[in-house]
């Protein structure tokens, strides 16, 4: 008597349609993440772009004091105050273009923050929405599993 082989392609099919996968949801999770990454590379980008403005603007202004600073002078002493102007001048220039980097990490922060505060409630969101669908899933596919065992 031949041993009867169980058909193992059946029995798969069987199980993995008593669990079946919603890809909307999966659809759903990629979007936000997505979205959320558009937004963070916006703030990263607007960042770099300030950052790029105001160091070039500190270039520029040192730049021109330097220009200042190198022209030729008929007194000796001159040369000793057009150092202690540059060196004061770009004190002063240094303090403002620091605050500046300092704002624009400061409104990042800010930024990112509630960023991620609103894609923290969205995750929370698509979460319950795929756990929910899940368990009515689960519950109905237990429930035929129940009347056809009867």
């Amino acid at each position: 008597m031949a041993a009867k082989t169980q058909d193992f392609t059946t029995m798969m099919k069987d199980m993995m349609g008593a669990f079946p996968v919603d890809t909307a949801a999966m659809d759903d999770a990629f979007k936000t993440t997505a979205t959320l990454n558009e937004k963070l590379s916006g703030v990263a980008l607007e960042a770099a772009e300030k950052s790029t403005e105001i160091s070039s603007k500190w270039t520029k202004d040192t730049l021109t004091r330097l220009s200042e600073m190198s022209k030729a002078k008929t007194e000796p002493a001159d040369y000793a105050k057009a150092m202690t102007d540059f060196a004061s001048a770009q004190a002063e220039m240094t303090a403002e273009h620091m605050a500046a980097f300092a704002e624009v990490a400061k409104k990042v922060q800010m930024d990112t923050v509630e960023l991620m505060m609103a894609a923290g409630k969205d995750f929370s969101e698509d979460a319950s929405a795929v756990m929910k669908k899940a368990t009515t899933d689960m519950t109905a596919n237990a429930k035929k599993a129940t009347a056809a065992a009867k």
